[in-house]
């Protein structure tokens, strides 16, 4: 099965090209895999790789948190893997470990338990665009990333229901205005700095924005812009807080042509999910870290 699944190939869509400034594995055999790990800082922002011979091959963390269980869970984009036999199913086996892409020698972070297959869209799933990674033991989570630092779970109170939401809508399943009268603004982490722009399009919780992003951001975090609280810029080191509020998906053909799947539209899916199957679905009641 171990052989089956690491055939997952990761989608071309936001395929990375940089390389990796990763140690030699054999730098590292004589220590066992759970201790090279202990103690490492996990984030958002965080590069990573599901086959540690194409380091190329990456993905992005969106936020890490704990989910309803107890869980160590990281949240990235569903289309970053492509294998129908297991997707949009609960993976509970140990095959398809997840590497820090900079440190892929330390051995896995943690496991992919669920992902959204890409159904044959560029950008994955229209909704349900995420996937599930449970972090091994040992690591420390972080609310702090390369730039962004997350507060909370984004939550607007009043806000269009997520299409994946169940009854009663949760405020956290609820979505951010796009119209010409709301400035809501997302603030991006990725290959290309920090970022911030309006939302201009809110389409069935998918974001569009001018808030830029490329190859490899895939999953990557974005935060809500808090009305009133410092921007990005070279006085504060480019650095930005806020709750999580989604996801890189993709870049499409418009104006702007980058997209995010709102946090929205995955809470309210994993909820959903939960309700059919308690406790077994991976990042149930995901809240993001406080830890620093």
């Amino acid at each position: 099965m171990l052989r089956r699944l690491g055939a997952l190939t990761v989608t071309l869509a936001l395929a990375g090209t940089l390389a990796a400034g990763t140690t030699s594995a054999a730098s590292a055999a004589d220590t066992a895999p759970e201790d090279r790990v202990s103690g490492k800082r996990v984030y958002n922002g965080m590069q990573i790789a599901f086959n540690p011979s194409t380091p190329d091959a990456f993905c992005t963390l969106g936020a890490v948190g704990q989910d309803d269980y107890g869980r160590k869970i990281a949240i990235s984009a569903g289309h970053c893997l492509n294998d129908p036999r297991y997707a949009d199913r609960e993976i509970h086996e140990d095959i398809a470990p997840v590497y820090h892409r900079q440190d892929i020698a330390a051995g896995p972070i943690g496991y992919v338990r669920y992902f959204k297959d890409p159904e044959g869209s560029m950008t994955g799933h229209l909704t349900k665009d995420y996937m599930i990674i449970e972090l091994v033991d040992g690591v420390a989570l972080s609310s702090q990333g390369p730039h962004l630092k997350q507060t909370d779970e984004l939550e607007v109170p009043g806000g269009e229901a997520s299409p994946n939401a169940l009854t009663p809508v949760g405020d956290d399943e609820r979505l951010l205005g796009a119209a010409l009268f709301n400035n809501n603004e997302l603030v991006v982490s990725g290959q290309l700095g920090v970022w911030y722009g309006r939302i201009t399009d809110n389409s069935s919780g998918v974001y569009q924005s001018h808030a830029k992003h490329k190859g490899g951001d895939s999953g990557g975090p974005a935060i809500w812009h808090v009305p009133g609280t410092p921007y990005p810029s070279e006085a504060n080191g480019f650095k930005a807080e806020g709750p999580w509020a989604g996801i890189t998906k993709g870049i499409i053909l418009g104006v702007p042509p980058y997209v995010y799947t709102s946090s929205a539209n995955i809470l309210a899916d994993l909820r959903a999910r939960d309700s059919v199957d308690p406790a077994d679905v991976y990042g149930s009641g995901f809240e993001v870290t406080n830890s620093l």
